[in-house]
């Protein structure tokens, strides 16, 4: 068994580089790669993922696999469980012809391209086609794994092991019963706190400052994270040592960056708090989207946009830029990054109506894979249900279908992820308060002791547990939406007289 692990473990250490590789060059391709080298880098990408396909179905490697799996009491439990992860992926990619597999990858970058230039030009046509592909590949691949199950089952299964577009259902209706009242009361009670300040001229270099403050404050070691500009922001990691945030500077909006380097900052703690013994493993990263999801959204959200950071935070604000917030208050400042009221961009959205634009996105999706909607119809009917969700009317897609770039990466099944996740983090709260003084830990900028509490009971497990099992654990109880709604409530009814 000694010299079948140490084969094993060499075609993880090749995958492991490849995938480093290649993880590098999409990050490049979103930051700083000529738009005239799109084409060459898909095909590099391609050529790549051709040889990762044949490392991951080569017939020694399974056969290496399989003994581990069916001696397991004679292998160590980290060795165990990454041939339980690399098998479940391998069965998932075994099933698909090379060929599509490569060309599926081709065709990722070119609709990432695509999709940057029909945004920049309110141009949904131009990006259509490659939708169409992108759809009709993932479909094909879902059948090729369970031919026998939903598609769209498939798909949220992939991001979150064990979800359904039943649990879903049942998770939206019981947020969409509380929240669109709670919102209605906000609408109707008669206040509006300012925001005017928010979106006065701030400097793209004095927020990219403030960046580099809020991941000192987040504690992203410098030697290990850095932080790219891109069109919509994301984080990509290689390993706990080379993890890497982006965001977007809007300088007539400086929140904007503010809670995407935030938010991308959470993802990243995630990454980096992973237990060193996994760390170039297999089992070296996030084990779901949704938990992915309640760690960005967490800080984001629960820590950042409390009053006890806002106040903490105030001060380098106003040395930052002191004209602009000249007329302002640190209560005024927490007011107006709170403040609810439908909205057109998801990301911008506030925690209250988040969850609508999730489930724009869900309802569309399920469509989209059930067969009774086409691509073409999208933004139909995404302005539709933007209408019916959140009462305002979509004036374009640049402003509506094309605003995520989540669908030009063939990422369906995604977006649930972002509502369960702030749904979870919610409910870590409770269960952290018990041990922690967490707003007076808020209030002083002191954020190590809350991430060691979640790396104790999350980061350092990587991929070792499944999502249900290590959130409930964490929980120390089943996960129950009531936490996030209760949140909610809470929240807003102390912010608006409701």
């Amino acid at each position: 068994m000694e010299s079948t692990v140490k084969r094993f473990k060499a075609q993880l250490e090749k995958l492991r580089v490849y995938s480093h590789a290649m993880g590098i060059m999409n990050y490049d391709m979103e930051t700083v790669m000529p738009k005239g080298a799109a084409a060459l880098v898909g095909d590099t990408l391609g050529a790549l993922s051709e040889v990762t396909y044949r490392l991951q179905t080569d017939e020694a490697f399974v056969t290496d696999m399989n003994a581990i799996l069916q001696n397991p009491d004679k292998v160590d439990p980290i060795t165990l469980c990454e041939a339980k992860r690399m098998n479940e992926e391998r069965e998932q990619i075994a099933c698909i012809p090379v060929e599509e597999y490569v060309a599926y990858q081709i065709e990722q970058t070119a609709a990432s391209h695509a999709w940057h230039a029909a945004k920049g030009n309110d141009d949904f046509a131009a990006f259509l086609p490659h939708l169409e592909k992108l759809i009709d590949y993932t479909r094909r691949f879902a059948l090729y794994y369970k031919p026998n199950q939903p598609v769209y089952n498939t798909l949220l299964d992939s991001y979150e092991k064990g979800l359904t577009t039943e649990t879903l259902d049942a998770f939206f209706a019981a947020v969409r019963e509380q929240v669109v009242p709670l919102l209605k009361r906000v609408q109707t009670c008669g206040y509006e706190p300012r925001t005017d300040f928010l979106y006065r001229f701030y400097p793209k270099a004095d927020q990219e400052k403030l960046t580099a403050y809020l991941m000192r404050v987040m504690c992203m070691p410098p030697e290990h994270t850095v932080c790219g500009e891109v069109e919509h922001p994301f984080t990509t990691e290689f390993t706990k040592e080379d993890v890497r945030i982006t965001t977007h500077y809007h300088e007539n909006a400086v929140h904007y960056s503010m809670y995407s380097v935030i938010h991308e900052s959470g993802h990243a703690t995630y990454e980096l708090n992973i237990a060193d013994e996994i760390a170039r493993s297999p089992l070296g990263s996030g084990v779901s989207m949704s938990v992915h999801e309640s760690q960005s959204r967490f800080f984001e959200n629960i820590i950042g946009r409390s009053e006890p950071f806002i106040a903490f935070l105030f001060p380098k604000l106003k040395e930052l830029f002191p004209e602009q917030l000249s007329d302002v208050t640190a209560h005024d400042f927490y007011l107006a990054v709170n403040k609810a009221e439908p909205s057109l961009i998801r990301t911008e959205a506030d925690e209250l109506t988040y969850a609508l634009h999730v489930m724009v996105r869900y309802e569309l999706e399920k469509r989209l894979f059930s067969g009774t909607l086409a691509a073409k119809d999208l933004p139909a009917a995404w302005n539709a249900l933007y209408r019916e969700y959140l009462g305002i009317d979509v004036p374009n897609d640049r402003q509506g279908v094309l605003q995520d770039s989540h669908w030009s990466s063939g990422l369906f099944g995604y977006f649930p992820s972002y509502a369960v996740g702030s749904a979870y983090g919610a409910q870590l709260l409770k269960r952290m308060e018990q041990d922690l003084d967490v707003w007076t830990l808020v209030g002083k900028g002191e954020l190590q002791p809350i991430i060691d509490w979640l790396t104790t009971r999350i980061y350092r497990y990587g991929r070792r547990i499944d999502p249900k099992e290590l959130m409930e654990r964490a929980f120390e109880a089943p996960f129950d939406p009531k936490f996030f709604t209760n949140y909610l409530i809470e929240k807003y009814s102390a912010i608006y007289p409701i």
